[in-house]
């Protein structure tokens, strides 16, 4: 069976938690020992409720305050699909954790408060997403039990959000009126409301085609390590140690090491240690190549016909990540795969507005969770493919130099 990686996004109290509880529990993806403890732990026993959302907050503070702090990641299957939730916080003090849950998504679920219709949150995670390119987009509109079922407060969410998602550019929205606490169109079709004629939420799931995040057609193998062991069974060797981030490797290829542009033939690979004529991503190989040539963690060996952009200067959407605000000049080493970079920050283009969905211009800083566009300059080359073409070679990261705090996420433009 396929996996389907999904993230759950929203504002806060739009029942994020409990959509997840619901959808293990109608599922019967609970364990026996969870649903004890769900039990003596909720907070509605006296009324014959169980607190599904405790499924997900496992932080102590996460259930004192009833709010989702960090991303919890839960498990489950069905007779058609194998499925990775991943549950991200509301609260805009923590859009750096829902872009580390969603930063691996095939699919993300907006969840919208029938009563409170599209909010500030719903287009900041609607630009996360659009940003991240992800595949899928399912507006569950929740609640609907709080607002009568309904149809007209349903119609009038998806024209709104319709708006946003043509602004962004999001592709195959699907919209389904839910109610996590009752558990409406989760996993059966509701009777409640008669007027929807699509699946129920786990149904669309199931069959929602997953897109092979794995690209085969354009290889990168960047070096992690050179196996040199100098000892005297294993004298001359001299291996170049990674993971295959994306295309096919064969024995006879002509490659280039990049950045040095030095191009010479792959003369063996291994592969779980056996000698093997070809590898594919994602795998972990040891590459030998004919010729001696200089090469060190970080660089990158591709075929000679498929070479990546390599440049100094370039520009990346950013999601900032950190309490100091990013500013032009400020200093930081940039991580992409393997390769460890001091940069500096030359030039903020624009920040994006979420209210409005517009580029603001002539901005001096960029602040904690905020996104924005930024051009960098890296002390030597830097060997990338753009986020939109490649995003396994397009995707990087910002630390500090001082606290080696990861501050911010960039996808290259």
């Amino acid at each position: 069976m396929d996996i389907l990686r999904f993230i759950t996004a929203g504002s806060v109290d739009d029942g994020k938690s409990t959509l997840i509880g619901r959808l293990l529990y109608d599922s019967k993806s609970i364990m026996i020992d969870q649903l004890t403890a769900i039990q003596q732990q909720t907070k509605h026993k006296a009324v014959g409720e169980i607190d599904l959302a405790l499924l997900t907050d496992g932080l102590r503070a996460e259930r004192e305050q009833g709010i989702t702090i960090d991303v919890a990641y839960k498990y489950f299957s069905t007779p058609k699909r194998k499925f990775i939730i991943a549950d991200a916080p509301g609260h805009i003090q923590y859009t750096r954790n829902m872009i580390t849950g969603a930063s691996n998504a095939n699919l993300i679920i907006v969840l919208i408060d029938a009563r409170n219709g599209v909010v500030e949150q719903t287009r900041r995670h609607s630009l996360i997403a659009s940003i991240l390119k992800i595949s899928h987009v399912v507006v569950a509109v929740n609640k609907m039990d709080m607002v009568g079922y309904a149809e007209d407060v349903f119609n009038n969410i998806m024209i709104d959000y319709a708006v946003v998602a043509e602004k962004l550019g999001l592709k195959n929205v699907t919209y389904i009126p839910i109610s996590a606490l009752k558990g409406d169109n989760i996993v059966e079709k509701s009777t409640t409301m008669s007027w929807y004629d699509g699946s129920s939420l786990l149904s669309f799931l199931e069959n929602v085609p997953v897109r092979n995040d794995v690209n085969l057609s354009v290889t990168r193998f960047p070096v992690q390590y050179v196996i040199r062991p100098q000892g005297e069974t294993l004298h001359d060797y001299r291996g170049y140690a990674g993971k295959l981030i994306s295309g096919i490797l064969k024995v006879g290829d002509a490659v280039s090491v990049l950045p040095q542009g030095i191009n010479t033939h792959i003369a063996s690979i291994e592969h779980n240690g056996k000698n093997v004529e070809e590898a594919f991503a994602p795998q972990s190989i040891i590459v030998h190549l004919a010729d001696d040539v200089d090469v060190s963690r970080g660089n990158v060996i591709v075929p000679v016909q498929q070479q990546p952009l390599s440049d100094k200067a370039f520009s990346s959407m950013i999601c900032w990540m950190d309490t100091k605000p990013l500013q032009i000049g400020n200093r930081y080493w940039l991580q992409l795969n393997c390769t460890l970079v001091k940069c500096i920050v030359t030039n903020i283009n624009y920040v994006l507005n979420v209210h409005s969905l517009t580029k603001q211009e002539h901005i001096d800083k960029i602040q904690l969770n905020e996104i924005a566009s930024i051009t960098l300059k890296t002390a030597t080359p830097l060997v990338y493919d753009k986020y939109e073409s490649l995003p396994v070679n397009g995707a990087a990261i910002l630390i500090d130099e001082a606290t080696n705090v990861t501050v911010g996420a960039c996808m290259i433009q």
